[in-house]
């Protein structure tokens, strides 16, 4: 079955746990989505990455000192099975991000429908497209970040690895940092060609220590890729302005 008729189908998306998935997010600000795409689909968008058109920019990360490496930005219309992707998580993620905007007080809530919610982004000046696609090399990296492009910011993105570890390349783990007012935590995530994960953008509610909730900070990176050559799709579900 191809990513296309995977995500044609009734949600909840094919082959994902959203009860495991929502837990783990809750639990660590971050929930790995296995086999997302076939090895194929993987190949085919990697090899989107050379090509001159379909792109609105491109950013070398050394010249604004986000690490090693570049990434493009897609220009609208997206790729078919990234559109399709982005419309189909959403509103799993939604419901989630929605959540924890009431237990953070945040009076925020978000449409059940990409499009609704992108009408809200371009409204307010937000109308460039953020999906992206990386490639990073030996000596690559990304520097610890959080993807803030205005005023309207979506509280979970989804990166999803177009490589595979130890065979297309070695290093270049995805790294999470958590923070709070008296802690910080780091977590490497581990993933497979193909596996994606959903992760906090910028904050998310936690226990605290004595009861209630706590706001978490999360930033996100890729440690320096060692040997070989690393590709990995971003989907951000807020636009830029």
């Amino acid at each position: 079955m191809t990513l296309k008729e995977k995500l044609t189908q009734a949600v909840p998306c094919p082959g994902q746990n959203w009860d495991n998935i929502e837990q783990s997010l809750d639990a660590r600000g971050f929930a790995i989505l296995p086999h997302l795409l076939s090895q194929e689909e993987s190949k085919e968008l990697a090899a989107l990455y050379p090509k001159d058109d379909g792109y609105r920019t491109r950013i070398v990360m050394a010249r604004h000192g986000f690490g090693r490496g570049e990434y493009k930005y897609f220009a609208y219309p997206l790729p078919p099975l990234l559109d399709q992707l982005r419309n189909s998580l959403y509103p799993h993620l939604a419901s989630i991000a929605n959540r924890w905007n009431q237990q953070l007080d945040i009076d925020v809530q978000y449409p059940a429908d990409l499009d609704t919610f992108l009408a809200r982004c371009h409204r307010a000046g937000q109308t460039r497209p953020t999906p992206l696609i990386l490639e990073y090399g030996a000596g690559d990296y990304n520097c610890l970040h959080q993807d803030l492009y205005g005023e309207h910011v979506f509280p979970v993105q989804v990166a999803i690895l177009l490589s595979e570890p130890e065979r297309d390349f070695t290093g270049g783990e995805f790294v999470m940092t958590e923070s709070t007012s008296n802690q910080q935590r780091a977590e490497v995530v581990a993933l497979r060609q193909g596996d994606a994960v959903a992760f906090t953008v910028n904050q998310r509610p936690a226990a605290g220590k004595r009861g209630g909730t706590r706001k978490a900070a999360m930033r996100h990176g890729v440690s320096q890729v060692r040997s070989g050559q690393r590709h990995t799709v971003g989907l951000i579900f807020h636009d830029s302005r």
